[in-house]
């Protein structure tokens, strides 16, 4: 049985509530990926990202933005210039991101690498290391968050390459809902291979 999938009802916008929602969103995440037996963890979905391949991009994602948040911040005014707007609300950016994917956009360097299975590196081992990396690219991030205080999550921002600049209380809100977007896209392309494989094979009537 496939566990409820992560999803966001308000729109958090604090910091405590942007990084409380994030870890629970993770742990919700984290059941989730557990409900594939590692050949499927592994195994493309159709034609799609396996469901390793999507948490991957999401801790090479997380990564990067914890990187950017630990710069100092005369450097982040000085590399990316400041805000000329207010931060947008949660549900908002979700839809300019939506949007922004509809109109083709994509992983680019933040897609996942291949995974490499050997014999010295079982399957389960690179499972184990995939979920471990994950679980603490969420902790680095949260760590890296709460040195920042409200007011000056909208005094700087980071650049997005989808959305372009984004204030840091809009990086976070991003980096919140892209973990429940890929969790969504996984289950969906899930269910989409799952009705494919379900068709019956047509069967081919000879002459005579």
């Amino acid at each position: 049985m496939t566990p409820s999938l992560p999803d966001i009802t308000d729109a958090p916008a604090t910091r405590a509530a942007l990084v409380a929602a994030l870890e629970r969103v993770h742990r919700e995440s984290v059941v989730y990926w557990q409900s594939f037996p590692t050949p499927a963890f592994f195994a493309p979905l159709g034609t799609a990202w396996a469901p390793a391949d999507h948490v991957r991009h999401l801790t090479k994602s997380m990564r990067a933005v914890t990187a950017g948040l630990r710069w100092p911040r005369p450097v982040i005014r000085l590399a990316f210039g400041q805000p000329r707007r207010a931060s947008r609300a949660y549900d908002v950016l979700r839809a300019d991101y939506r949007a922004a994917l509809a109109r083709g956009g994509q992983a680019g360097k933040y897609a996942p690498t291949p995974v490499a299975i050997t014999p010295e590196r079982s399957a389960d081992d690179a499972r184990s290391r995939i979920m471990a990396y994950h679980a603490t690219a969420v902790d680095a991030l949260r760590a890296a968050a709460e040195r920042w205080s409200d007011a000056a999550l909208d005094r700087y921002q980071l650049p997005h390459p989808l959305l372009g600049p984004l204030t840091i209380r809009e990086m976070l809100a991003f980096t919140l809902y892209h973990n429940v977007h890929h969790v969504h896209v996984a289950e969906r392309r899930r269910r989409e291979a799952a009705e494919v494989a379900a068709k019956p094979i047509p069967l081919r009537r000879t002459p005579g």
